[in-house]
């Protein structure tokens, strides 16, 4: 599948307010097209696809920056929400079904978390992969050689340094054993929530497989779940046409 397909779907997939915040693929490739083939570019011309380029990644930037510090504190937030509800049980406030209803729905908030974070984890790397097709596209038609030196770049990035992110995201899953029901019909309910955030963690992550797959020379991506994308890739291999 070609990279635009993925990322086409990728932005469908995502939370509306999102859909404007991706690399606009199509933009720069009509910039890329409109640079005459087998003809260096001027100065001024590659001075000007440089500032496209990097107004796309300050706009990245700044979006991906906003999310991570509204992790942050939702993060904070559910602690102290499970901290209480614990708190309220041990004092004995709260009957056992009580107890039971108010750390389900924490529970589902978590999943619902956890799932808007992955999407941020695979918002980082779709838009890495992006920016590295588009700028193998211009060199190839240029004859530039700007992909090494604006993806070197890119690596120091605040869009595409996701640990902060990523060790959110293993906390939250500790969060979840925090509120595993301890009554037997809680747990089918708990295990079902468990499942659909794997679900959702494979179909998410899928794209970016997808993405990867449709690169003819793909970059080493040293994202924190790139080892998980491989191990995904080896278990279900997708078909790249």
């Amino acid at each position: 599948m070609k990279f635009g397909k993925c990322l086409k779907r990728q932005i469908e997939q995502s939370l509306p307010e999102w859909r404007d915040q991706f690399l606009r693929y199509k933009e720069l490739k009509r910039c890329v097209n409109a640079v005459p083939g087998g003809c260096p570019p001027s100065a001024a011309e590659e001075a000007e696809f440089v500032a496209t380029l990097d107004a796309e990644i300050d706009k990245i930037n700044a979006f991906f920056l906003e999310q991570e510090e509204e992790f942050i504190i939702h993060h904070r937030e559910l602690e102290e929400d499970i901290s209480r509800a614990l708190g309220r049980r041990a004092a004995g406030l709260v009957t056992p079904g009580q107890h039971e209803a108010a750390v389900a729905a924490i529970r589902r908030e978590i999943v619902d978390f956890h799932g808007v974070m992955v999407l941020l984890l695979n918002y980082s790397s779709i838009n890495y992969i992006g920016l590295a097709k588009i700028l193998k596209k211009y060199d190839k038609r240029s004859g530039a050689v700007l992909r090494r030196p604006v993806l070197e770049a890119v690596l120091e990035q605040p869009f595409f340094e996701t640990e902060t992110v990523s060790q959110l995201l293993r906390e939250c899953e500790a969060m979840m054993e925090a509120v595993f029901p301890e009554a037997p019909e809680g747990q089918a309910a708990a295990r079902r929530d468990r499942e659909a955030l794997a679900v959702a963690e494979q179909s998410i992550f899928r794209n970016t497989v997808e993405a990867l797959l449709a690169m003819e020379d793909r970059p080493p991506l040293d994202l924190p779940d790139s080892d998980w994308l491989r191990s995904f890739q080896m278990a279900s291999p997708i078909p790249t046409q």
